[in-house]
């Protein structure tokens, strides 16, 4: 029995070695030692580049102000949904988070179909106005790139702060009151405070995510724009300078995994020192309140439901008025393409895919949430983080070390190891690499609240651990596996930059968001109309994932 249990913890820990570790290895020798000897000079000839370092602060500057931007539109429903009680709050809530697992793909497209030259909004103000061309040129500029992060990031904000508030102690606030200070004194100097760690976190997530943005710069930003992360794509795919595209892929890595670090670190802090003390929600009483309440709800719906909703119409109208042509010619190679990729194969490959990456990612991700539950330890600390370290690693870095680490050798005695970069196991693996967390941090609460007496009792009775496990820890844990089952569904469905980058090595597997991507690449309104099409049915099948996701997931989920 102590064998098996051996066997079933060391799953995930040989998984993250084998497909995690090895391809960054890999990055880290195609960087500093290309030719068998250690050669820095190239990496740092990398690195002294004016343009390594215009595209380092373009991606800096581009996030913190994306992280300003989405902290101020999602601070006041943070604090409102927090502290009073607003019809339809939970709705709200559900809705704000539904852009966060939106493929990024959709995310932009949906932008695009809203703010771009034959955009919805354009078309209306064109017709309202009586204009002969649009007034609204937004395509390929950085204010697109901006809405969009604060579009996909507006949840992090709202449910990290948010749920900080909900459970503060308003003890100090009310003797604050009592004392004499105004209302907004007592924010400024005592709610705001308070909130810091909880705000710094949010915020660093935020940062995090938006540094190493790729598809929605790599849409909506055209060529004038780059991150790291749409870099490292354009030298390792177009360029094929791989070891320049290393160099970066260090460099995006070094910066994510401290911006993790600096995370959790965060998070701790933000939950140690306070007490807290959940509090009945107040009623909406003032006419200014109302107001308030009013604007951000009405502000959060137009956030979040005129792109998706000008994703929609876009791809069922047509120039004659509403029509399904779009979907209909998903099937037609209208120019021939060679690697064209049938829509239905596209679809079947997602959801392969996905299938394969929510059986992967349970089969390591439940032995690992349990080996993280037991009483804690030096090995449980040292794991903790370990486990989260794909969560700072781009998909575009690790789809890059697997192209890298993943071609054939020769071994001695005339062994061979094949070139498995066309194999279709490669990219659920990827996936499941990012759906790990995920799968973790959303077992484990469920874990900790089990009752250890009635695995005990069981034992004494005399049942063997396996009917144990399948009889009590199986019905109790049931909701969280399905919630974890979905978290990796989903984030098979959305990934984008993985699938585009180990598309090149076999067209064939292609994606959803891939074969999106390729009818953008294509001059042509209908190509765009197929796009969005594409887009649209993409976002249907996230958007069932993540209701049942909602509607399962328990009290304590870190996600």
């Amino acid at each position: 029995m102590k064998r098996w249990r051996t066997s079933w913890y060391a799953l995930p820990l040989l998984f993250g070695s084998l497909f995690f570790v090895v391809p960054l290895a890999a990055i880290i020798q195609r960087a500093l030692w290309p030719d068998g000897q250690l050669m820095l000079d190239q990496a740092l000839a990398v690195l002294r580049t004016r343009a390594t370092w215009s595209v380092v602060w373009f991606s800096a500057w581009q996030a913190a102000l994306s992280t300003l931007l989405t902290v101020l539109a999602a601070l006041p429903a943070a604090y409102i949904f927090a502290r009073y009680r607003v019809p339809g709050k939970t709705w709200l809530r559900a809705l704000a988070a539904v852009p966060f697992v939106l493929p990024t793909v959709v995310v932009a497209l949906a932008f695009g179909a809203l703010f771009n030259q034959r955009g919805l909004l354009n078309r209306w103000l064109m017709d309202w106005l009586s204009l002969s061309s649009p007034p609204l040129r937004l395509e390929n500029s950085l204010t697109l790139i901006l809405l969009a992060h604060v579009f996909y990031n507006y949840t992090v904000v709202l449910r990290i702060v948010g749920g900080y508030w909900s459970s503060a102690d308003l003890r100090l606030e009310e003797a604050a009151r009592v004392l004499g200070a105004s209302r907004w004194r007592v924010w400024r100097e005592i709610t705001l405070p308070l909130a810091a760690p909880a705000l710094l976190a949010a915020a660093l997530l935020v940062f995090t995510f938006t540094f190493a943005a790729f598809g929605t710069v790599l849409i909506l930003g055209g060529p004038g724009y780059r991150t790291v992360e749409v870099e490292i794509y354009e030298q390792a795919v177009n360029l094929f300078n791989l070891p320049t595209a290393a160099v970066l892929s260090l460099l995006q890595m070094a910066t994510t995994l401290t911006l993790t670090v600096v995370y959790t670190r965060l998070q701790r802090r933000a939950a140690v020192p306070q007490t807290t003390r959940p509090q009945p929600e107040r009623r909406v009483h003032s006419w200014p309140l109302r107001l308030a309440v009013l604007g951000v709800c009405a502000s959060l719906v137009l956030l979040i439901v005129v792109p998706l909703a000008a994703l929609v119409i876009g791809a069922l109208g047509g120039p004659d008025g509403w029509t399904l042509r779009y979907f209909e010619l998903l099937r037609v190679n209208q120019r021939g393409v060679f690697a064209f990729v049938p829509p239905e194969r596209a679809m079947l490959n997602s959801l392969r895919f996905a299938g394969l990456t929510t059986l992967l990612a349970l089969l390591c991700g439940v032995p690992a949430a349990y080996l993280l539950a037991r009483p804690r330890s030096w090995l449980t600390r040292l794991l903790d983080p370990l486990f989260m370290l794909p969560l700072g690693t781009s998909a575009v870095t690790l789809g890059f070390g697997y192209i890298i680490a993943f071609h054939a050798y020769e071994l001695p005695l005339g062994l061979r190891v094949p070139d498995l970069r066309r194999s279709a196991w490669l990219l659920p693996v990827a996936h499941t690499l990012l759906a790990l967390p995920f799968v973790i941090r959303t077992m484990l609460p469920a874990l900790r609240r089990l009752d250890p007496q009635l695995r005990a009792a069981a034992a004494v009775l005399g049942a063997p651990p396996l009917r144990v496990w399948r009889e009590i820890d199986l019905p109790l844990l049931l909701p969280a596996l399905i919630v974890s089952a979905m978290f990796a569904f989903t984030v098979s469905l959305g990934d984008f930059g993985a699938a585009l980058i180990l598309a090149v090595t076999g067209p064939d597997n292609a994606t959803m968001p891939v074969v999106i991507y390729q009818f953008l690449g294509r001059p042509g309104a209908v190509n765009y109309g197929q796009a969005l099409a594409m887009s649209t049915l993409l976002m249907l099948v996230t958007l069932v994932s993540f209701a049942v996701i909602e509607r399962l997931r328990g009290p304590g989920a870190e996600f």
